[in-house]
């Protein structure tokens, strides 16, 4: 049953264009982080009347900005996408009544939120190969090649830092009985992250961490944050343990 169950997540997923876009956009961000780190420096150095001082100040590109720039824009899109495709998956079947027809059929409850969890989990992974191998492919026309263990270990980093913006986003519709309150609570979340994040020591258990031990990974780097991979597991895990209480209690 659980199988079928997630199953119908990936087949509404991609009814919905939820995988179509993510697919895009995560491979339009592996594409063009490698270029806008080659590419820049020149576009500044073409400006117009620039002081002679002030160009020669702007460093060569590096794979350094080649990893920082993907690392920056997975970041940024990543977190957006997850929240926003993730955040109706519950509410939105409680708003329609979907909900309900569904769990007339002798199912568990918490085994509809892990499958949704499950199957989005599934796109995310996926969605991070189309991302990795564009990069991998322009940073090696544009620099050098990757080390490919050390970044695939990097993406899987990544995929795990997007779990948890993901999670807080399932968390947030299953509480919520609209789209608009999980919108809500799901940016809220993001908030609190970002807060908690910018606190010195407690940002040491940190989503933001696993994104610099991905590049410290990948460049060569001795640094590594076992406590903030360890936290972040944990955190997921709760969210979810949350989420399949309030689901199995909740009347719909």
């Amino acid at each position: 049953m659980f199988r079928t169950l997630i199953s119908k997540e990936f087949l509404e997923q991609r009814r919905t264009s939820k995988v179509l876009v993510m697919f895009i956009v995560f491979f339009v961000v592996g594409l063009i982080s490698p270029l806008l780190a080659k590419y820049t420096p020149v576009l500044l150095r073409m400006v117009p009347d620039l002081p002679a001082d002030f160009a020669a100040l702007i460093p060569e590109p590096t794979l350094t900005d080649a990893i920082g720039q993907y690392l920056k824009n997975a970041n940024q899109f990543g977190i957006l996408l997850v929240l926003v495709l993730t955040m109706g998956l519950v509410a939105q079947e409680k708003e329609r009544g979907t909900a309900a027809m569904l769990l007339i059929k002798p199912i568990r409850r918490s085994s509809v939120v892990l499958a949704k969890w499950a199957a989005s989990m599934g796109v995310l992974l996926a969605s991070l190969v189309i991302a990795a191998t564009a990069c991998y492919i322009y940073t090696a026309l544009l620099f050098e090649p990757l080390p490919v263990g050390e970044f695939a270990l990097l993406n899987v980093l990544l995929w795990a830092y997007l779990s948890v913006y993901l999670t807080v986003a399932l968390l947030a519709s299953t509480l919520a009985r609209s789209q608009t309150m999980a919108a809500a609570g799901a940016f809220g979340g993001l908030v609190i992250l970002l807060i908690l994040g910018a606190i010195p020591r407690v940002n040491d258990f940190m989503p933001g961490k696993l994104l610099e031990w991905g590049a410290q990974v990948v460049l060569g780097g001795d640094k590594s944050y076992w406590s903030a991979l360890i936290a972040c597991t944990a955190l997921v895990g709760l969210m979810l343990a949350v989420a399949c209480l309030r689901f199995e209690r909740e009347e719909i």
